[in-house]
């Protein structure tokens, strides 16, 4: 397609008369900014990433610092990439089926076994906000505009909108998007004649690394990209007809080298041991509320976390809050762009995935209108059942950033008064979404009976160490952290993954291994303190669930919710604890090991 030909030539009319080392001079200093701001953003990370967790979203935390351990084990002990058996014993976990990072995990495995996984996280959080805008800035100031001004501010909204920073409460592989820009510049050059195979094996080569780094975002990816060449071609029909042929063969190239190398992989994910399919909420559950659109997220400096809860499904979900400004800016900015094509094309694609993202049934203001909306019919296809609706918006976020810059481009075009408007406008809507330190809480150390490995006294390579409470997402995150920061050199039961709720009964996702009597019984009394009184059948129960667990050693966690009461329970299920290393402990050694299957 002529589109990105047409971006720029929409831009000539605004061509700086700067020379071109004066500008690659500028390289370097927006390059340096945005390291700058990423590190202000997880300053209060960096003070302590073993020590400390994003307040925004623990639990989320833990899954990748387990992902970050898993790929330490893989370099260093060998282990399958897409499996783990440290977690869910007996079962274990498809990581092909989790957002295992892989792509990640593995290069910074050496820093992930010397410097621990919480130092890991933090880098990529980190990396990943920084990376992403250097990406966009990288591919804006080179193809698509010429002041790397506008090519600045372009990549400063790619990587660091609300919706960036809001993921960065834990989610290392959403702020991860650093190919992202990559894969839509190589697909639009798929176009010019002569680039079918080198453009792709290129794009191939780069789908299969983000495939191994989220999913998600290259679905999203695709669908925007698949939206924009539809309007596209309804826009301009001749110039489409004419690019058709060899951007099909591109594709084809493309699709052939990733298919070639992913087979294995997605066979694994979607077939292997730990598949599943949907998710564990309604379609509905987690969509974008219509007031987000120009309101403030949590982590802006003019954002108020009550105000912005109404408009939010999680401080890891602020998806859009573009700002009154922001919103003001982006349509002026499609207002200017509106006789470029591509442009508009770009703007339908955002508006499509925009009200996709708002789920079955329109939200405002945290309240649902009974309007239907479009998703509703394509809510159970599969591959869409799987993705977390409200993340959608996640590519008009973006969509409006590159806008944003593509205006801005044209800046020496418009009159004086035109030029001081813009720049106030770009003023009023910047600096009330500049982010702020992401929130963090200090973690209890680790207990000696670990950092100076006591356990390995109790705890043999095929039993476990069950901590109580049990690792469950939301409930047992001390459990999972704790495993993941010993480098997950022992092994535990269940843990917070994505996995079959019921298998092979049903498969449907869910954060938590399959129910059993012992699990729903410390969770009831981690979480209301009930003082249950057990009988022998019930204790018959809980050694039977230890048994299936291979238990080596029961642990109480110190300072858990209710703590006393897990105490009482486990003392009467198992006896007087011992105190070993700061815990207290039952040895189960005696149970007997089943059989592997």
């Amino acid at each position: 397609m002529r589109a990105v030909e047409e971006v720029v030539d929409g831009a000539a009319g605004s061509r700086s008369e700067t020379p071109a080392p004066r500008r690659r001079r500028a390289d370097p200093w927006a390059l340096l900014s945005y390291a700058v701001l990423s590190v202000l953003v997880t300053v209060q990370l960096w003070r302590d990433p073993n020590g400390r967790v994003l307040a925004g979203n623990d639990d989320d935390h833990g899954v990748f610092l387990f992902m970050l351990a898993h790929g330490e084990r893989v370099l260093f002990h060998g282990d399958n990439p897409f499996f783990s058996d440290r977690l869910n014993v007996p079962d274990g976990v498809n990581m092909m089926a989790n957002t295992s990072v892989l792509a990640l995990s593995l290069p910074l495995a050496p820093l992930t076994h010397w410097l621990g996984p919480g130092f890991s996280v933090a880098l990529l959080i980190t990396l990943g906000l920084a990376g992403t805008a250097a990406a966009w800035y990288w591919v804006l100031s080179r193809h698509l505009v010429t002041s790397r001004l506008a090519a600045w501010i372009g990549g400063l909204w790619c990587g660091f909108a609300p919706t960036m920073v809001s993921h960065a409460n834990g989610h290392v592989n959403f702020v991860s998007q650093w190919l992202l820009p990559f894969i839509v510049w190589q697909a639009l050059r798929l176009r010019e004649p002569g680039r079918a195979v080198r453009g792709g094996v290129i794009l191939g080569l780069l789908i299969v690394a983000q495939v191994f780094i989220n999913e998600e975002s290259l679905l999203f990816t695709a669908l925007a990209l698949g939206v924009f060449v539809i309007a596209y071609a309804v826009m301009a029909p001749d110039r489409a007809r004419s690019d058709a042929r060899p951007m099909a063969a591109g594709l084809a190239v493309a699709a052939g080298v990733s298919l070639a190398a992913l087979a294995y992989p997605l066979w694994y994910q979607f077939f292997a041991k730990g598949n599943y399919h949907g998710q564990p909420f309604a379609p509905d559950m987690y969509a974008t509320d219509l007031a987000s659109i120009a309101g403030f997220a949590r982590q802006s400096l003019a954002g108020n976390a009550e105000l912005t809860r109404h408009m939010s499904v999680s401080s890891t979900e602020d998806n859009l809050f573009f700002g009154p400004a922001g919103l003001v800016m982006i349509v002026a900015s499609v207002v200017v762009l509106w006789r470029t094509v591509a442009a508009r094309a770009a703007a339908v694609s955002a508006l499509v995935l925009l009200i996709v993202s708002m789920g079955p049934v329109l939200i405002v203001f945290g309240r649902r209108t009974g309007v239907p909306l479009p998703f509703g019919l394509i809510s159970h296809v599969p591959i869409i059942d799987l993705v977390s609706v409200t993340r959608f918006a996640m590519v008009p976020a973006t969509i409006a950033g590159v806008l944003l810059a593509l205006a801005t481009d044209r800046l020496r075009g418009f009159t004086p008064r035109g030029r001081r408007l813009w720049q106030v406008g770009l003023v009023l809507a910047l600096v009330p979404l500049f982010p702020k330190p992401l929130p963090v809480v200090v973690d209890d150390p680790l207990p000696p009976f670990l950092t100076q490995g006591t356990w390995r006294q109790y705890v043999s390579d095929d039993r476990t160490l069950v901590t109580v409470p049990l690792p469950e997402v939301t409930t047992g995150r001390t459990g999972m952290r704790w495993v993941t920061l010993s480098h997950l050199e022992y092994r535990t039961p269940r843990g917070y993954f994505m996995g079959p709720v019921d298998p092979p009964r049903d498969d449907t996702g869910s954060w938590n291994a399959p129910r059993r009597f012992t699990s729903d019984l410390l969770w009831r009394v981690r979480e209301f303190g009930e003082r249950p009184q057990l009988t022998a059948s019930d204790k018959a129960r809980i050694t039977e669930d230890l048994i299936f667990w291979r238990a080596a050693v029961v642990v109480l966690v110190p300072g858990s919710r209710n703590e006393d009461a897990l105490l009482e329970t486990m003392t009467t299920a198992l006896g007087a604890p011992q105190l070993v290393g700061g815990v207290q402990l039952w040895d189960v050694r005696s149970l007997p090991v089943p059989s592997p299957e």
